[in-house]
This record gives structure tokens, sequence and C-alpha cells, in this order.
């Protein structure tokens, strides 16, 4: 039955339709690497939309090329000369022909081939039965008030679809399951174990999923896995693929709630909660420290080879042009002075009467950026960043010279000094020591008072107590939990607990509780 099978024009169709599909694909993926490269910094859409470009490029050019090969109706079973199938349509397709004297080895691939798909669509409907089991089995619906919070912020993704929030006893992180009745099925407990605005993000998260149909673009994309399973580079696409998607819905939520950093600690809670396998078809992907760390350590911009092609390929016609130009007689200094009559503007600079008031809010602007780039723009955006308010910022950027700001200082100082009648400024040089404290023992990637340890710090000074996880034996993140006993504004026993989310001892601040509430200080 398998000599059957093998020795036929069918077999040997498919047999060369993979072989060719080797070179295919690796010239497909060189094209999407390449396309990376000429798109850098380029977005997590636009890296997503070419990573699935590239897996259909694949599956299109295995079926075109096994509709070339494939035999005519009234083509014989049985194959009476080795490597003599379709020559013609092989040679006007570009594809070269198997020589005449090479025996048949090709088609004893196929079988392999289809016990291997058949393996992998074995496994997705596996997965796919196992996705709805987890639906059905150990949930119940969540609270009202949550089910009216994800209506609500599905509202603000335009999800049109009615939405489930399920709490399931088997489900270990959020995941969305079904396509036309979605929902979202969150571990029990998790809405008691996070903070309100952290599991909003989550469900944010889960959302953008829905709003870009991922759980049935997931499923075509194991299709397309199945088929082609036997190409290294369909697996590196399709890596990508799920990469970028969830990368996709990171951005979104940011987009959203406009706080990368929040919505990166909310990630770092789910962390401890990370399974060892989790369904299939739950339209999931990436590695969480990846996206946390991307979140909070954007990719600076990087000069792109795709811009200067462009520019080259588009000024080289132009400089052909203008070097066979003959430039016109310029028109009469009368006409110019005309068309251009001008104004002059505060500083000397002359504006034209039409474009009069823009240009002369520019200078303003210009010039006012020219006087804060000076010490005092140090000392407002970063000595006194945390403890200015925004009345007093308003008013120290009203102001036009140093003078006044010299005097601005002199009085924001005197107005926060506990002894007044001293010569010493207590409150000015503990400010200054805890700045130098946080530089020194906080820096990591960047300054230390920029940190969010060094931010808590410096605005309410050292903690009462320090409980240091440096390195945890139970493989979670490094973190510390500071404890305060009382923060005027805040409350009693206030915890802050900061994580090491990169490795690199850049700690992010995560859930702050005083007492048996959850506060942020200072609505930070």
């Amino acid at each position: 039955m398998l000599a059957g099978l093998v020795h036929t024009a069918v077999a040997k169709a498919l047999g060369w339709a993979l072989a060719h599909s080797l070179w295919e694909g690796a010239l497909v993926a060189l094209l999407v690497g390449v396309g990376f490269l000429l798109c850098r910094p380029a977005s997590a859409r636009t890296r997503y939309a070419l990573a699935c470009a590239g897996m259909l490029a694949m599956l299109a050019a295995f079926g075109v090329t096994l509709a070339i090969l494939w035999p005519a109706p009234n083509a014989p079973m049985e194959l009476g000369v080795p490597g003599q199938l379709h020559a013609a349509p092989l040679a006007s397709a570009g594809i070269p022909a198997p020589p005449a004297s090479q025996p048949d080895r090709l088609p004893w691939i196929v079988p392999f081939w289809m016990a291997g798909v058949l393996i992998f669509y074995l496994r997705t409907a596996g997965s796919l039965l196992a996705a709805q089991r987890l639906r059905r089995t150990g949930t119940m619906a969540a609270p009202q008030e949550w089910q009216e919070r994800l209506r609500a912020l599905g509202e603000r993704l335009r999800v049109t679809r009615p939405v489930v929030l399920l709490e399931s006893c088997l489900a270990e992180t959020p995941v969305v399951m079904g396509f036309l009745r979605p929902a979202i099925l969150i571990p029990a407990g998790l809405i008691t174990g996070l903070a309100p605005d952290q599991l909003e993000a989550i469900l944010l998260h889960e959302l953008a999923h829905i709003r870009r149909h991922d759980y049935a673009v997931n499923v075509m994309q194991g299709l397309v896995e199945g088929l082609l399973f036997y190409h290294p580079a369909v697996w590196w696409l399709s890596g990508l693929v799920r990469a970028e998607r969830e990368n996709c819905c990171d951005d979104r939520v940011v987009a959203v709630r406009g706080d990368a950093r929040a919505y990166a600690a909310a990630l770092a809670a789910l962390e401890e909660r990370r399974p060892v396998g989790e369904p299939a078809l739950a339209a999931r992907g990436g590695n969480l420290m990846k996206r946390i760390r991307r979140l909070i350590e954007p990719e600076l911009p990087r000069p792109a080879a795709g811009p200067v092609l462009a520019a080259v390929l588009l000024l080289a016609p132009i400089a052909a042009g203008l070097s066979a130009w003959q430039p016109q007689t310029p028109p009469p200094a009368k006409t110019v002075a005309r068309t251009t009559e001008a104004a002059p503007a505060p500083g000397g600079v002359a504006v034209s009467k039409a474009t009069g008031p823009v240009l002369l809010a520019q200078a303003a602007t210009a010039q006012l950026q020219t006087e804060l780039a000076t010490p005092y723009n140090k000392w407002l955006n970063e000595d006194v960043a945390y403890i200015i308010t925004q009345a007093e910022r308003t008013a120290f950027k009203q102001l036009r010279t140093d003078a006044e700001r010299e005097k601005f200082i002199e009085q924001f100082w005197l107005r926060r000094d506990p002894t007044p009648d001293t010569v010493a400024n207590e409150f000015k040089e503990e400010h200054y020591r805890r700045i130098a404290y946080a530089n020194e023992h906080f820096a990591s990637d960047i300054p230390g008072w920029k940190t969010d340890r060094g931010r808590i710090y410096i605005t309410y000074g050292p903690p009462d107590s320090i409980d240091d996880h440096g390195r945890p034996t139970d493989g979670t993140l490094p973190y510390q939990v500071w404890t305060y006993r009382f923060i005027e504004g805040v409350g009693r026993n206030v915890t802050l607990r900061f994580t090491d989310l990169t490795g690199k001892g850049w700690y992010v601040l995560g859930l702050a509780q005083a007492g048996a509430a959850w506060a942020s200080p200072q609505g930070h």
C-alpha cells in the first residue's frame, strides 16, 4: 500500500513541492528579515504585519508550486519513467525539473509529511477541545461590578461583541476563549489579589485580543504551522507573530491608560502566577520579561537603512533633473519686496505680515526654551521635581528674568524652612541629602533620583524598615518591601513593594498598602 501511494503522479508532485518549499520559505524569511531592518525602528503593528505576511507568502508559495506540479486530469496514475513529471510546466514556471536519470526518492517523503501534518492537526484539535473544556469546567461568573467594568472597558476599545468575564479554578493566567462568543477567564482570587487599576489593565489587554480577532488568527496560524511543520522559517515567523501580537496589545493598553510603568508593574504581578503550560489556542505568546523590559526600556530610535535608500532613489532623478534645468531670471526686487513685506519682530526678527502671529509665537517659545536651558531648568525638573506644586511650577515658568527666578527659589525654600529664624534651612539640606543618597544607592541605567525608589525616598525620606529579597530561592523576581509607620496624607503602616523587572537593579514600584486599603502615594 505504501509503494502504491508513493509511485503516483500526485506523490511526485507533492514531493517536489515540499522540496521547493525549502528554498522558497528561506527566501521569504530573508525578505521579512530585510523588511525588519529597513523599517527600523518599526512599531509592533508593522512587525506583526510583516510576520503575518511572511507566513501567508510561504503558504501561497507552496500552494502555487503544487498547482504547477499537479498532474493533468488525463495523466496515468503510475509513474512510468522516473523524473518525467511535467517538465514543460516546470520549465515555463522557472522551476528546474529533475533530470531524467534521477531516481524517484522525493515521493518517499510524502507519507512522512502526511503523518507529521496529521500529528500536528490532532494536537491542534486536542488543544481546541482542552480550551473548550477549560471554559466549561470549574468556572463561575465574575462579580457584577467587574462585569460592568469590563463592559465599560470594551466600549473604550470599541469592542462590539458581548464579552463574558469568568473566574476559573483551572486557569492560571488571564486568557481569551472563543471567537463568536468570546469570554475572558481569570484565575480565581485574581480580583482580590491585584489592585483594581492593575486588573483593569490586564482586562484591557485581553479585550485588545478580542478587538483584533487574535483568537481566530491564532487558529489559522496553527493550521499553517501544521501544514509546513518541517520548515524552521515557519516556526521563526510564527514566534514573531505571537510575540508581536502581545506587543500590539500592550501598546494598546498603554495608549488607553498612558502609564507604561504601571502596566509593567501589573504584568510583573502576574509573573508569579505564570504557568508551566497553557492552552495553545489562547492567543497568547511572547516572553513576559521581554514585554516588561520593552515597556520600561523603550527601544531608542536607530539609524534606518530604509529612509536612506528611499532618499537616494528619490534624490537621484531630482539631481539629474536639476543639473539639466536652467534657472529663470529672478523677478525684479520691487516685486519681491511687495510680496514679502515684513515687519520687525522682537529680537530683530523680520516676520511676514501673513505669517506674523505664527512666527512670533514660535519665536517666543524658542526664546523661553533658551532661557530655561540653564541651571534653572535643572532646578525645576530635577532638584525639586517631586516637591514643587503645580501652581508653583506654572508660576516659575512665567518668570522672564534671572533675578525673578532667584527670588522665587529663595522664597520656595523659605516657605518650607521649619526654622526660618535660623541661618540653616534644615528642609533644604535634608532634601539635597536625599537626592545624593538616591543617586548613590538606587542608580541603574538611569540616575537614582529618576527611579521609583529614588522618588519615594526623596519624597518621604528613609523607610522605617526594608525587607530585601535580592536573590529569592523560589524563582521569583528580586524585590524589596519598604514599610513606613506613617505618611502624612497617605496613612499608617504603608507598605511599598519594589520589583526588579530587568535584573539590572531597576526596581519598579508595584503596590502600596496603607492599613487594609490599597493606595498610591500622592497619586503617583
